[in-house]
């Protein structure tokens, strides 16, 4: 495996297959069950009354796999109700690349082809596409827990899925539903046009920081403040700004339009404000 040099900075742990989890006896069970729940349902919080009762006791029971129990999570209601019912479709689908193969989709193609599946045969052909597919057999046989592999080097793996996967895993405190983008897909853009992903370390890690443009819409009218002498106006990018009387977040992004002639004033005003510019074009 090839370790990144500066995984803290990138908010990862170093993933490797040494670490991974797997079923050997009954007193692995516990430890695989909490390990399927984080990872299937993407590190999201999980109450007591949520739990599957009925498939812990059937793998407890050693009725079925490690791969079976995987496939009962994420065929359940409240897989559904924390990724399918709130989400676009092709964000559903990266996410299930995600949680059921550990890697994020490589390409448009990829995509598709689960669009068309569930379309044309439902939802439980979706997730029994991933869950039999050989790459999941190859990966993972019957017994171990789905993991992070799209940070690992191996066979078959395109190199454009490492960067990919910093858009769908934002660091090991995160969730995949308290996340700055929310039910938006996170790779249509780089999918469409066949490019590789930015990555970018997730906020709050080294203070660690990045702007992201929108994908549909500018992100401010143009009708707003006088223009300047020359005519000449900016766009300002700006993350982490805090305003007066309100505490500090990890992570906020807004932009203005400013007049040329007042540009270097409102840099300074948004230093003053603990401001960090991400980024000055013209409106």
């Amino acid at each position: 495996m090839t370790q990144s040099t500066s995984a803290q900075n990138l908010g990862i742990t170093d993933f490797s297959p040494q670490e991974r989890i797997e079923w050997r006896n009954a007193g692995d069970t516990d430890l695989v069950i909490r390990a399927v729940y984080r990872q299937v349902l993407g590190n999201d919080y999980l109450m007591k009354s949520e739990r599957l009762a009925y498939a812990e006791s059937q793998l407890r029971n050693g009725n079925v796999t490690v791969r079976e129990f995987v496939r009962a999570v994420a065929k359940s209601e409240l897989y559904k109700q924390k990724f399918f019912y709130p989400n676009a479709n092709n964000r559903f689908i990266e996410l299930n690349y995600k949680h059921l193969l550990g890697r994020a989709p490589y390409d448009q193609s990829e995509i598709s082809f689960h669009l068309d599946l569930y379309h044309n045969q439902g939802y439980n052909a979706e997730i029994d596409s991933y869950i039999d597919s050989p790459e999941y057999q190859a990966s993972f046989w019957e017994n171990i827990v789905p993991t992070y592999r799209g940070f690992w080097t191996q066979p078959g793996q395109k190199i454009v899925g490492f960067s990919r996967m910093f858009r769908l895993y934002r660091g090991y405190a995160n969730s995949d539903r308290s996340q700055l983008e929310q039910s938006s897909p996170r790779l249509n853009w780089e999918l469409a046009q066949n490019k590789a992903s930015t990555v970018v370390g997730p906020a709050g890690v080294n203070d660690a920081w990045a702007y992201r443009a929108p994908q549909n819409a500018l992100t401010q009218s143009r009708q707003g403040p006088p223009l300047g002498q020359d005519g000449r106006i900016y766009r300002v990018e700006v993350a982490a700004l805090s305003g007066p009387g309100y505490p500090k977040v990890r992570r906020v992004t807004t932009s203005f339009l400013v007049p040329y002639d007042q540009l270097l004033q409102r840099m300074q005003q948004i230093h003053r404000q603990g401001g960090r510019i991400a980024g000055i074009t013209p409106a």
